[in-house]
């Protein structure tokens, strides 16, 4: 009860803010059409749709309450058909997640076991929401001591991993080809002399490709499903990342992009900029307190 009404006093004043495209504090657009949209043009572009991939800026608060609304309205839409997928959460703590999402086990141990982030007070009200709709949610990044390892010793270093390790993991070898991604990559390291060596665009390959195997596996068997992926813009960013790494293991997946930014082209969006990065982007107030 107390987390019924918890739910409903921190979702009822949003909901009228997310279905007003004019509330001060963000803006919906459309990238195909220019135009402003709304929470509801999103969940109904999602009949078409198999994945919705919804890139944040992590410490933003304003992309957080858009993120609860977009996957509350989908799973009022889809009862019993809805997915949650996040990069918040590591394959390794699947069963932790599992536990929690059953009532198996306290919220104590959900942070402790399955390590959460240091804000996840930002991403708790979905996973509540989904405890509470019995909503499945997908731990889907690769766990950190993996990553950790390719950035020491490249993706070659997994192959000494035994096999119940490696089924944390995409299937290796994993694709790491060069082109537009790897161009943005360095780009936003600061270039080749910054990376010192390939093997952290190759740890970024491996969260990649991790995530877009998750949701796979879980497309495979629940095709019917809307599946809404969480993880932070970059790997999402004109459908290259994670989305590129899903396309491989299921060509025939529908996607869906958005993605939140806090920028001071709020009413007038510099589009050299939006255009091409997502099918829908969420503009944010920048003047906003950020979340950490």
């Amino acid at each position: 009860m107390k987390l019924s009404i918890l739910l409903l006093f921190t979702c009822l004043p949003f909901i009228t803010l997310a279905q007003n495209t004019e509330a001060p504090h963000y803006k919906i657009y459309n990238t195909s059409t220019k135009k402003v949209a709304a929470v509801t043009d999103i969940v109904n572009n999602m009949a078409k749709a198999d994945v919705l991939f919804f890139g944040e800026e992590h410490n933003d608060s304003t992309g957080h309450l858009l993120e609860l609304e977009i996957f509350k309205q989908l799973d009022q839409k889809y009862p019993h058909k809805t997915a949650l997928s996040m990069e918040m959460f590591t394959t390794d703590c699947q069963l932790v997640l599992n536990e929690y999402l059953a009532s198996l086990i306290r919220e104590k141990n959900l942070i402790s076991d399955a390590r959460t982030w240091p804000n996840y007070k930002d991403y708790r009200p979905l996973v509540e929401l989904a405890r509470q709709n019995q909503t499945p949610v997908i731990a889907a990044n690769a766990p950190s001591r993996y990553t950790n390892m390719v950035t020491r010793g490249g993706l070659g270093s997994l192959q000494a991993l035994d096999a119940e390790a490696k089924a944390y993991l995409a299937p290796l070898p994993i694709d790491t080809a060069t082109g537009a991604y790897y161009d943005k990559f360095v780009k936003i390291m600061g270039g080749h002399s910054a990376m010192a060596g390939m093997q952290i665009y190759q740890s970024q390959n491996l969260w990649d490709a991790t995530m877009g195997w998750s949701i796979a596996k879980f497309y495979k068997n629940h095709t019917e499903y809307k599946i809404m992926q969480l993880n932070g813009g970059f790997h999402s960013e004109e459908k290259l990342g994670a989305v590129a790494q899903l396309k491989k293991y299921a060509p025939n997946v529908k996607v869906l992009t958005v993605a939140a930014y806090a920028d001071d082209s709020f009413d007038n969006p510099d589009w050299s900029k939006f255009t091409q990065l997502a099918d829908y982007v969420i503009i944010t107030d920048p003047k906003l307190p950020r979340s950490f």
